[in-house]
């Protein structure tokens, strides 16, 4: 589904690569009301000056903007450099915002919250703004999708129209470079409508195409989870065992072992946080190809809350499912996902590939780089070099929509596993591996993936069985065009 992929401008980091939908990560408040009308005084300056900032695309009005408006708190969190990243990133997503108006909630916020849409998808984002009174500046600002004004909700769609409609909006994208990727749209086992644009290798100029293998994020999670039910239907492991049993003390201490079952790994409820830390981050990624490999990332992680009080978001919770699977089955982990996900749903160009290796019609990620000649860089030494339970694998949008087939078929598991899986076990609209939600079109179940240099997203609608799937080997830039289709079919009259 789609990613929290909100510009973190208050953050060091500045950019959200948490992998889990928007509506999984934030709860929907009951009602909101537009003014169309900016706040008088210096919050609605602050406010067109924002906007502006964002539509010059130019790193001297970003520069201008961070010392002018913003608190010296937040200025001097991150070098300038990345805070231009941020705003122009944010520009080529949309190719430019346009105030609408100023949202309140019932329940209220204590944040002032600008509604923008954007010029490229017509798609709704809201800038929270946190603003420090006595200065008249802005301590802080998130950019993240908003739910569409119902003035604008739009008039409903036939099945055609939807696809027409969403054949558009990625020639919008694709016009734009603001999306590089391909797509899939379909009902069943029919495919709709399918496509793709950009560039594959923008060093030797090859073209992505329909079948062009690109990087999933953290949307290996759902074949994670899927093998792990596919065990528990057989009896060899069960969803409250203690993962003591099969993780020894060479991965963590029994002391939190003993703590932690297949529930709470599978529901992100652990407590366990993220082997993306410094020592990943300073080492060469040449080190971490088997699950063993990654004991050094993971042996000093901690518990951040008591296993099943909370829900964060965890990598290295559904990466230590991946230790379950090898220690149960007495196989890899790869192996096991080849032959129990890839190869019954007819997946044969998916797998967990080598970075190192010449793979034939695999994308390299890209950055946008303005500091560079070229205008852009690859994610090459940033990403994982062979990716694995939490992530960082490959796949094509065809082999996605054989995967939600097989899904919905009963060819992984049993109707039953499915409902465990796609039930909000913590309240955070996260089952088991697959995020959950509902909009007008119905439930729908699925994960994204977001990192720099790659963006995707599945959506399955069960009730429908339509299938979205939106695949980029641009950072941010699946979400927004993933957003907008699932928008589109939400018009659609009759599903």
């Amino acid at each position: 589904m789609r990613t929290l992929l909100c510009v973190c401008i208050q953050l060091p980091l500045l950019l959200c690569s948490v992998s889990i939908m928007t509506h999984a990560a934030t709860a929907q408040p009951t009602d909101f009301q537009d003014d169309r009308d900016l706040p008088e005084g210096w919050k609605g300056e602050l406010i067109i000056s924002l906007v502006g900032a964002v539509n010059q695309n130019d790193s001297t009005a970003v520069a201008h903007f961070m010392e002018s408006y913003v608190t010296e708190d937040f200025r001097t969190m991150a070098p300038i450099e990345r805070h231009v990243q941020v705003f122009q990133s944010t520009y080529r997503q949309t190719g430019g915002i346009d105030f609408y108006g100023v949202r309140t909630y019932t329940p209220p916020r204590g944040q002032t919250v600008a509604i923008v849409q954007d010029r490229i998808y017509g798609g709704w984002y809201s800038l929270v703004l946190n603003f420090d009174e006595d200065e008249e500046r802005i301590s802080g600002i998130n950019f993240t999708p908003a739910r569409t004004p119902s003035e604008h909700a739009g008039d409903p769609l036939t099945e055609v129209e939807f696809v027409e409609e969403a054949r558009r909006a990625v020639e919008r994208g694709c016009e734009h470079d603001a999306f590089s990727g391909a797509v899939l749209i379909a009902r069943g086992d029919e495919v709709l409508f399918e496509s793709a644009c950009g560039e594959a290798s923008k060093r030797f100029g090859v073209p992505n195409n329909v079948d062009t293998k690109f990087n999933l994020g953290s949307m290996n999670k759902m074949f994670t989870a899927v093998a792990i039910m596919q065990l528990v239907e057989e009896g060899r492991l069960g969803l409250d065992d203690t993962i003591d049993r099969y993780v020894d003390e060479s991965w963590l201490p029994q002391e939190i072992t003993e703590r932690v079952t297949i529930h709470h790994l599978l529901t992100h409820t652990s407590g366990l946080g993220s082997y993306f830390n410094n020592t990943f981050m300073e080492a060469s990624r040449a080190l971490y190809r088997e699950l063993d490999d990654y004991k050094p990332l993971v042996a000093g992680d901690s518990l951040a809350f008591e296993p099943g009080s909370e829900f964060r978001y965890s990598n290295t919770g559904m990466f230590m499912l991946g230790v379950v699977i090898e220690a149960v089955t007495d196989q890899s982990y790869f192996d096991y996902i080849r032959k129990n996900i890839y190869e019954p749903a007819g997946m044969l160009h998916s797998d967990s590939y080598s970075m190192d290796e010449p793979v034939p019609n695999l994308a390299m990620g890209y950055i946008p780089a303005p500091e560079s000649e070229l205008g852009w860089r690859n994610n090459l030494f940033e990403h994982v070099i062979k990716g694995g339970p939490a992530g960082g694998g490959f796949s094509t949008v065809r082999d996605l929509h054989r995967f939600a087939r097989a899904l919905l078929t009963g060819t992984f598991v049993a109707e039953e596993s499915l409902a465990t899986m796609w039930t909000d076990h913590a309240g955070a609209r996260y089952g088991y591996g697959f995020g959950i939600s509902s909009d007008p079109a119905g439930k729908v179940v699925g994960h994204s993936g977001g990192f720099p240099g790659l963006n995707g997203n599945l959506d399955i609608f069960p009730e429908s069985e339509h299938v979205i799937v939106v695949l980029s080997n641009y950072d941010r830039a699946a979400s927004p065009l993933a957003d907008h289709i699932r928008g589109l079919l939400a018009r659609v009259a009759t599903l």
